[in-house]
């Protein structure tokens, strides 16, 4: 399965009903992951309102995959500006270098780093608008 360029998209509180009906209509399987089901982390603490709120969730079909997540509450939301494009690299050196390069003049919502999802991960907004998310493949 070649995943490497994936649609992403953002929901305002309302994802997992959005990836419910394009399951529904689209067919595939699904995987959802709310912000409560992750590990606990002090230094950024889920509030109890957020828990439900989906964190990550994919639609997967014949080879594709498009993914999904609500925004965080009280972060921007516009319909229309709601996509964008996550790139997964099997190494570490790939996530950087494409990182460097795609983030070259754009503005960094979050630095390269590791996550308890991924050893890299970073979101950021190119020279041209188009939002990003690189990742490195969890081993």
């Amino acid at each position: 399965m070649n995943d490497w360029l994936v649609p992403y998209l953002a929901f305002n509180g309302n994802c997992e009903e959005a990836v419910k009906f394009y399951q529904k209509v689209l067919g595939g399987e699904s995987q959802i992951m709310h912000f409560g089901d992750a590990p606990p982390n002090p230094a950024y603490p889920v509030p109890e309102n957020v828990k439900n709120l989906v964190m990550h969730a994919e639609l997967r079909k014949n080879g594709h995959v498009i993914r999904f997540s609500d925004t965080f509450p009280n972060s921007p939301y516009n319909v229309g500006d709601n996509i964008s494009f996550s790139l997964e690299f099997d190494t570490k050196d790939e996530t950087k270098a494409t990182f460097e390069a795609l983030s070259e003049g754009g503005k960094i919502e979050m630095e390269l780093q590791e996550t308890f999802f991924s050893p890299l991960f970073s979101k950021f907004v190119d020279k041209f608008g188009v939002i990003w998310m690189v990742s490195c493949k969890a081993k």
